[in-house]
Parts: C-alpha cells; sequence; structure tokens
C-alpha cells in the first residue's frame, strides 16, 4: 500500500504498527526497518521543517514525527533496556540447552546495608565479616561500594549471604541507588539514638524503587538514650510496619559494637529470603551479572568488583561489561585470595578488562574474545549515538535576547551563603516586571556552594545559575563550562536584579512603531520604457528617502501601501534623500497607478524602546 506523497515523496504506508529504534538512531536505521529509501525519508523531513541527513543521529521527537507522518508508531529504546533484552534472551537460550527450570539451584541472598552516614553499617559490616574496613576509609566514611560474601547457619545448615556495602554520605546518593538495584534484601541501619534522618527515608526510597524486601537493623542499642521502639513507630511512616505491631517487616537490634544479637540480623535475612523470595540461578550457563564497581589500578590495569547473578564465571571467560571487554585473567575475592570459579551471588575482583566499565553496568560471557569486542564496539557506537542526538544548546545571559525569545522564559538557580539572602534575592527578582509575553522561573535554590547536582539539573532545564557570596569547586566549575551551563557570580544584590532584568528585556520581542520621514506632493507622471512610471514631486515636508517605505494618498484615502522608493532622482542625478522645497523624480517600484496631485508619504519603523 503507498502512502500519500510528501512533497512528491511517497513511500510504504504503515498501518500503525510499532517499530522499535535505538535511541540516536538515523533515516537510514528507520529507513532499513520499513525497507524504504534513506534519502526519500530525508525529503519528507525536509518538508515538515527538519533538516537532517540519512547518516546523522536524531532525536526522539524527529523520529516519534516521521513515524507519525507515515503511520508508524516509534518505540525508542534505550540502551539499558537492549542490553536487558540481550540478557533475557541469553538467559531463555541458555535456560533451555541446559536444563530449563530443573537446572535452576538455590543461590545465596545479595543484601544491600544502607541507612544515614555515621548510623554504623561500616561497623556492622566489619564486626559480620571480622576484618576492619572503617580505619582504612577517608574520615570514617566510605568511599566506594564493597560486596563482601559471609557464612552463617540457620537450622543447623550452613548458608552464605553477599553482602553490598553502598556509602552512606549523600553525595554517593547514585551509587547507593545503583547497589539497590543490584539485590536481593535491602537492610537499613538505624541508630537508635539518633533516629530516622534523611538519608535514612532515601534509602528506604531507594530500596521500595527497587521493590525489595526490607530488614531494618535497629543499631547502637547499647547506648546511653537508645529507643528501638521510637524507632520502629517513626517508621511506620514510610511503610515500614514491625512484624509486632502486625505488619511484615522484620525489625531487629543489634549492636555492631558491641557484637549484640548480629546472628539475630543474618537470621532475619535468611527468613526473609525465605519466606519473600525464590532465590534460585542456574550455574551451568554463561555467567550473566553486574559491574559494582570499577577503577583502574597501576599494576593491575582496569580491576572491576563483579556480582554474578546467574551462571558461573571462570578464569579465561570473555567477559563484556557496558562497552568495557576483555577476558579474564584473574579473579580474587574480598580477602585477595585467587577464585577459579564464582558461582552466582559471588561477588569477585576481576583483572583483565582492556578499559574500565561503569558501576552498574551489566556484564556477560561470550563465546570469543571477538565477540565480546563487537557487542563492546556496538555499544560505544550507540552511546555515542544518543549522546550525539541528545546535544543542544545551552544558554548564557548574553545569547538569550536571540535563543529564548520562543521560549518567553529564563529559569533560574539560586545558591547563597545564607537562607535570608536568597530569601530576599529570589523575592526581589520575581518583582521583575518587564511584560506578559516573558517569565522568570527559580527552579531551585538552596544555601551553600555550588555543587554538582546544581548543575546537572541547570544542565537538563537549561537553566542559568546565580552564586550570591558562594562559588563552585573546579571540579563544578569545570564541569560546568565543559557543559556550557552560565554561572554568575554576585556580592552585591542589585547588581544580580539589574543583570536578571536586562536580560529579561533582551528576551522580549521588540516593538516598533512608525516614524513619518517626509512628503511630497506629484506635480507631473512620466512614463518610461526603462524605469515604468516616474513621478515628479514636490517634497512639501520632512525629506524623502531612496529605499524608504511609502504610501500612496488620494484624497486623503491610502491607494497603495507598503511601497519601496527603488529610484530617486534630482533633475538627471542619482539622488540618496531629497529635503523639503526641492523637487525630484521617483518610482514606487513596479507600481503605476500615479496621478498628479496624488501625496507620496515616506515613513520607517523603528524600535521602540522599552519603558
Amino acid at each position: 500500500m503507498q502512502a500519500p506523497s510528501v512533497g512528491g515523496v511517497r513511500l510504504p504506508k504503515g498501518s500503525g504498527e510499532t517499530i522499535r529504534l535505538p535511541r540516536g538512531a538515523s533515516l537510514t536505521d528507520f529507513a532499513e526497518k520499513i525497507n524504504a529509501n534513506p534519502a526519500s525519508l530525508v525529503q519528507v523531513l525536509f518538508h515538515l521543517g527538519e533538516m537532517v541527513t540519512a547518516t546523522q543521529s536524531v532525536s526522539e521527537d524527529v523520529l516519534e514525527l516521521l513515524g507519525t507522518e507515515m503511520n508508524y508508531k516509534v518505540q525508542v529504546v534505550s540502551p539499558e533496556e537492549e542490553d536487558r533484552e540481550l540478557l533475557e534472551s541469553f538467559d531463555i537460550t541458555y535456560g533451555e540447552s541446559t536444563g530449563g527450570e530443573e537446572a535452576l539451584e538455590a543461590r545465596p541472598p545479595v543484601v544491600t546495608v544502607m541507612g544515614h552516614v555515621d548510623h554504623g553499617k561500616t561497623r556492622l559490616l566489619d564486626t559480620i565479616r571480622k576484618a576492619n574496613v572503617a580505619e582504612g576509609e577517608a574520615g570514617g566514611i566510605t568511599q566506594h561500594i564493597g560486596a563482601y560474601q559471609v557464612k552463617t547457619e540457620l537450622e543447623g545448615n550452613e548458608r552464605l549471604i553477599t553482602f553490598i556495602d553502598t556509602p552512606g554520605h549523600e553525595a554517593f546518593t547514585a551509587m547507593r541507588a545503583r547497589g539497590a538495584q543490584a539485590t536481593d534484601i535491602a537492610v537499613i541501619v538505624v541508630a537508635a539514638d539518633d533516629g530516622v534522618m534523611p538519608q535514612t527515608v532515601e534509602a528506604i526510597n531507594h530500596a521500595q524503587a527497587a521493590n525489595v524486601p526490607i530488614v531494618v537493623a535497629v543499631n547502637k542499642i547499647d547506648k546511653e538514650g537508645a529507643n528501638p521502639a521510637k524507632i520502629r513507630q517513626q517508621l511506620t511512616e514510610y511503610g515500614l510496619v514491625a512484624e509486632e505491631y502486625g505488619g511484615d517487616t522484620m525489625f531487629v537490634d543489634i549492636s555492631a559494637k558491641q557484637n549484640i544479637n548480629i546472628d539475630g540480623l543474618l537470621e532475619a535475612i535468611l527468613l526473609t529470603a525465605d519466606a519473600a523470595l525464590d532465590l534460585r540461578a542456574n550455574p551451568k550457563m554463561e555467567a550473566q551479572g553486574v559491574a559494582i564497581e570499577a577503577h583502574l589500578d597501576r599494576g593491575r590495569g582496569p580491576v572491576a568488583t563483579v556480582l554474578v547473578q546467574r551462571g558461573s564465571l571462570r578464569v579465561g571467560d570473555s567477559i563484556v561489561a557496558g562497552d568495557a571487554y576483555g577476558r579474564v585473567r584473574r579473579m580474587v575475592d574480598e580477602y585477595n585470595d585467587d577464585v577459579t570459579v564464582a558461582l552466582p551471588s559471588r561477588p569477585v575482583q576481576v583483572i583483565g578488562f582492556t578499559s574500565v566499565p561503569g558501576a552498574g553496568d551489566t556484564f556477560l560471557v561470550v563465546d570469543e574474545d571477538r565477540v565480546a569486542r563487537q557487542i563492546a564496539e556496538r555499544r560505544q557506537a550507540r552511546t555515542r549515538n544518543a549522546q550525539n542526538a541528545a546535544k543542544f544548546k545551552r544558554y548564557s545571559l548574553e545569547d538569550l535576547d536571540s535563543a529564548l525569545k520562543e521560549t518567553g522564559e529564563l529559569t533560574l538557580i539560586i545558591k547563597g551563603d545564607n537562607s535570608g539572602t536568597v530569601e530576599a534575592l529570589e523575592d526581589a527578582l520575581l518583582k521583575i516586571v518587564v511584560g506578559d509575553e516573558v517569565q522568570l522561573r527559580v527552579i531551585d535554590r538552596g544555601v551553600g556552594g555550588i555543587t554538582k547536582a546544581n548543575v546537572d539539573l541547570a544542565i537538563a532545564s537549561s537553566a542559568i545559575i546565580l552564586g550570591f557570596n558562594v562559588r563552585a569547586e573546579a571540579k563544578v566549575a569545570e564541569q560546568a563550562n565543559r557543559e556550557g551551563i552560565d554561572i554568575r557570580y554576585y556580592s552585591v544584590i542589585y547588581q544580580a536584579i539589574d543583570e536578571i532584568e536586562q536580560a529579561l528585556k533582551g528576551m522580549l520581542k521588540p516593538e516598533y512603531e512608525e516614524v513619518e520621514l517626509g512628503r511630497a506632493e506629484v506635480r507631473e507622471v512620466f512614463k518610461s520604457s526603462k524605469f515604468g512610471t516616474i513621478a515628479g514631486c514636490l517634497v512639501m515636508s520632512g525629506e524623502i528617502r531612496r529605499n524608504a517605505k511609502a504610501r500612496l494618498l488620494r484624497d486623503s484615502k491610502v491607494i497603495a501601501e507598503n511601497l519601496p522608493i527603488s529610484s530617486l532622482r534630482r533633475f538627471k542625478d542619482d539622488a540618496t534623500e531629497v529635503r523639503e522645497g526641492y523637487e525630484c523624480g521617483l518610482t514606487l517600484g513596479s507600481y503605476g497607478d500615479i496621478r498628479v496631485d496624488d501625496l507620496v508619504e515616506t515613513y520607517e519603523m523603528r524600535e521602540k524602546p522599552r519603558a
């Protein structure tokens, strides 16, 4: 079935079916899906007002516009979704070939320890593993994600539990979120003497978003002022109701420092896992999992801590994680002991990658190095295309007048040295009135230095950051400069108000007013084969300028409007202007209906200054 032609281009018409395209796809990718010529799609988009080449990465909006025009539903697939589908198909293939459901065996639960800074997460893991991690951390705060496996007993059976230690400091919120995604159970550590804090709430939100069961460890019960009952009461507000209150969340009172009831916590973790989850995996298939963290070691090269989720990872396997690939040369556990085979739920450090994978990247084992390299290169290209498609220009105050006239909105983020100053500055800025066409919007405000989070928000919303008596750190300023984010520093409130007011005025569409230049009366009319109709005039007032706009009046009525003074002469000489009291000859473009006694009125449109 043929589509109606778009600008003379005939293309196959879809019947509403869905086309899946990777983020950052080109028109060539689209054309391959519908069996069309890429050049014809370029033409279609040109007639729709979009100028792109056949191989250029285009945004999701452009792909959807093209799909709508041709009656296809375009579904843009992110790199993460493609990876997930690849893993699922991989799992199905190997699952069937290695025994399917019958091949699944029980695996240890993967537990993420989360909570507020200084509530005892690292001390708890330290006590569980009988190793001292905390002393090696800067300021006692965990600076990376570590993973450890420990042995315990439940009903006389030896069981394993894998722990992921995510940083508790708020600067690592994004890393903590990744930790929650790789986990089966979340342990929320709350200090009995301190109560529920902002990062405790963040941790709960991350765990609930990842849809994992939660066990609450009420720590520091040995300290003076500890009130475990109060913790249980506070957490009911966040949907965590203790079993003794009729809920389904296990609360365990512990002291990591005094080694009180740690076994009870491990038992609660295993009981929760057995009751709420079906933790089984196929150890006979090729390994899949997630890279929890990675870094470049001076002596060993790229080193990645990976968590095996399915299958078994062996030394010598060809592996790909995100856009990094390599061969497993060596694996070590948390005690730096060599491991030859890592079974499901086992965390190991892998040495042998050619580059450093990203934290949170999925990994899988493939048949040979060549396949791993191809997958990694394809992922690199896909990521690059997605970035190219997503690029858009940021704005600074200097180019707002031209760039933002269409949107009519100036977006700001305000940071100051104290809340009173920030409030006063925001209030003063929002009182600036320059017209209904433009708006000022403050999307974030806060006290303290300009942070990476502020710059990330500015990138997402094309905002300008105002710093009042505060600065950005070198790394943050470098990121802002790289991304084209404008950071303005002020120490005088009126200077900030004046600059923003000027920027808003610059965003206004210019107003024009008509200014009369002069009038001339037509005394004679000449016809010329070369110049057309020539009017012999006497300038009655002002001046007549060549190339000015003119209107023709007859008996005080406007006969013709918006005519050009295309030629102007004094006798036989060309003139640029003729003043009051002088005679001249002029033509009004190709307009020929000119009569004696008509009036030629000239004017220009001048930009009107705003009050």
